[in-house]
């Protein structure tokens, strides 16, 4: 319950900081760029001078949706980067000697006692994590039934646990990557009405907000498509790495400890 109220206590303060500094940027920088260029256009266009009309980042992401999918997007990237800086301290485990056994020397169920000290002496933090908790449940699996089946199947047990707690966890991430798209086609649609609703403008040669209107409509389903191939990638990055870490975790048990345990 610790982890999962500290963990929706930062999606919370990382969406808050995300709207600030979106909306920050676009209002010193975007937005005013933006509607610069656009009276500038506009200008020309009214003056009759032709000229080649150049396509501007600014442009291309002002509007509302456009800054709702930045902002998700940066909601998105703070909670994969907790996630994964949980996973590289997870994984640092797997490089240290966390059972004192040598080599050949089997493991009785009455040293079990005595190789869970050390685990158990680790800080809260690090108890909680994979490893240890999945070595622990074997000790402590092999010491109460002395069956060496039962422990390779505890281990299992915890790891697949692991992996479907993982992988829920990701909802949200999943939840944003579809929403960013569906923001972008809602600014499709906006931007296409507001082009319907002036279309016997353009009928009488003024085309001007039908250009701007169609504009809206495509630049934000094009920022929304970009923002969500960016954040697929990172969260098939972190998934992956979710995978690999429960996998080597169970290779772990099976090298370091499941094949030393001796019955008798």
């Amino acid at each position: 319950m610790k982890f999962k109220s500290s963990d929706f206590v930062f999606q919370l303060f990382a969406l808050l900081g995300a709207i600030i500094l979106v909306h920050a940027i676009y209002v010193a920088i975007i937005r005013p760029n933006a509607d610069a260029l656009i009276a500038e256009q506009m200008a020309r266009e009214e003056a009759g001078e032709t000229y080649i009309q150049q396509r501007s980042i600014y442009i291309v992401m002002r509007d509302y949706e456009q800054e709702a999918c930045f902002v998700l997007m940066l909601w998105a990237m703070a909670i994969m980067g907790l996630k994964a800086r949980r996973g590289f301290r997870e994984r640092k485990l797997l490089d240290q000697a966390l059972l004192n056994v040598s080599e050949g020397t089997p493991i009785l169920p009455e040293d079990a006692r005595d190789l869970s000290r050390p685990i158990q002496a680790l800080p809260e933090e690090e108890r909680n994590f994979l490893l240890p908790r999945a070595l622990l449940t074997a000790l402590q699996r092999f010491g109460s039934t002395r069956n060496v089946a039962a422990v390779s199947n505890s281990v299992k047990e915890v790891c697949d646990t692991e992996g479907d707690r993982l992988d829920s966890e990701l909802a949200m991430v999943r939840y944003i990557t579809w929403a960013i798209p569906s923001i972008g086609f809602i600014g499709t649609v906006r931007g296409i009405g507001e082009a319907l609703a002036q279309a016997h403008r353009a009928v009488e040669g003024d085309i001007a907000g039908v250009t701007v209107s169609l504009g809206v409509a495509f630049n934000s389903t094009f920022i929304a498509l970009v923002i969500s191939i960016v954040i697929m990638f990172f969260t098939h990055q972190l998934q992956l790495m979710q995978e690999r870490l429960v996998l080597d975790t169970q290779n772990y048990c099976d090298n370091k400890l499941l094949r030393f345990l001796k019955v008798g």
